[in-house]
């Protein structure tokens, strides 16, 4: 299990927690040049005092998402989630019920200790039939609607369908896609940490 606080920070530092899997944990590249660890500098240089604790793992499913949040957040305590799975859910065919439910536990369990979350939206390839396909896309929109969660319909947006910019097992994205990882979820990651901290 990967728990990693990107940078030295104080523990009494308010955390943001990334909360996902290989597209988070900085698979086939150096760890520093991942997205969560561009996304600590970058609250740095914006004037946010957050320490970034990144908690993805590769491989990592929903369901074991599921096992480990309480855990996490107790640790933690984080103002934000960034959450990031399902990918190899649907990569494995699982049901979409069955993520839907997994994620809204998640979810669910994030806001019931008082922290924002925002929901990173996965695309998958059409191997299993593009009802499958749609019917897993829709999770993510179903449950940021139910949920009240800011999202972003597609992470890896302009990055996937570049192969200069995938690694060469075609899904997981490079070191120099790491930047526009980060663009993309950086408009609901402020989003929700502004809201959080005008809250307080």
């Amino acid at each position: 299990m990967l728990l990693m606080s990107v940078g030295a920070h104080a523990a009494d530092e308010p955390a943001v927690l990334v909360f996902g899997d290989s597209l988070s944990a900085g698979y086939g590249i150096d760890v520093d040049r991942s997205w969560p660890s561009l996304l600590q500098s970058r609250l740095a240089s914006s004037g946010y005092e957050h320490r970034v604790v990144n908690a993805s793992i590769s491989g990592e499913t929903t369901e074991g998402g599921v096992t480990r949040i309480q855990t996490t957040l107790d640790k933690f305590n984080p103002d934000l989630v960034i959450l990031e799975l399902g990918g190899n859910d649907g990569l494995r065919g699982f049901p979409a019920e069955r993520i839907r439910g997994n994620l809204r536990k998640i979810i669910e369990s994030a806001q019931a200790s008082g922290t924002a979350v925002v929901l990173l939206g996965i695309r998958i390839p059409t191997n299993y039939g593009s009802r499958y396909t749609q019917s897993f896309e829709n999770v993510y929109r179903e449950l940021a609607a139910q949920l009240d969660v800011p999202w972003i319909e597609f992470f890896m947006e302009g990055i996937a369908l570049n192969k200069e910019l995938m690694q060469d097992d075609g899904i997981h994205p490079t070191a120099e896609a790491q930047p526009i990882l980060l663009e993309n979820a950086w408009p609901i990651i402020t989003q929700a940490l502004d809201s959080k901290i005008s809250g307080r």
